[in-house]
């Protein structure tokens, strides 16, 4: 299933903060978390990610520092802020009222059926 790209720029924060605030981490294992969580319909890309985590710090939403684990290479890790905190709180009412809306519109109206073309056309 291909995933538009507003609809995984629209989501991008939420999933971010969401993600940090089970705890810290770093870019690769974000990127991996994120596809994990959406069953492999969401690949996001560097480009995508690392953007994102400097808009949030930015923001002061996250905080990122180095560290080296034993025996790998340096990283950088993001922590989510209190104010990020705030933040995830707030995309989560909007969110909902969002998920809410759409349920609504496709509850009352029947799913559409696909267009099959005639055999032989």
């Amino acid at each position: 299933m291909h995933i538009t790209k507003d609809l995984v720029a629209a989501s991008a924060t939420p999933l971010v903060l969401g993600i940090l605030a089970e705890g810290e981490s770093y870019g690769y294992a974000i990127l991996k978390q994120v596809n994990n969580l959406s069953g492999g319909h969401l690949e996001w890309t560097d480009g995508l990610l690392y953007p994102l985590l400097h808009r949030l710090e930015r923001l002061g939403y996250v905080e990122s520092h180095w560290q080296s684990p034993a025996g790998e290479r340096r990283r950088k890790y993001y922590r989510i802020t209190d104010l990020g905190r705030a933040e995830l709180t707030e995309q989560r009412r909007q969110w909902a009222a969002v998920v809410d809306t759409l349920r609504g519109v496709w509850n009352a109206a029947p799913m559409p059926l696909p267009l099959i073309a005639p055999a032989g056309a």
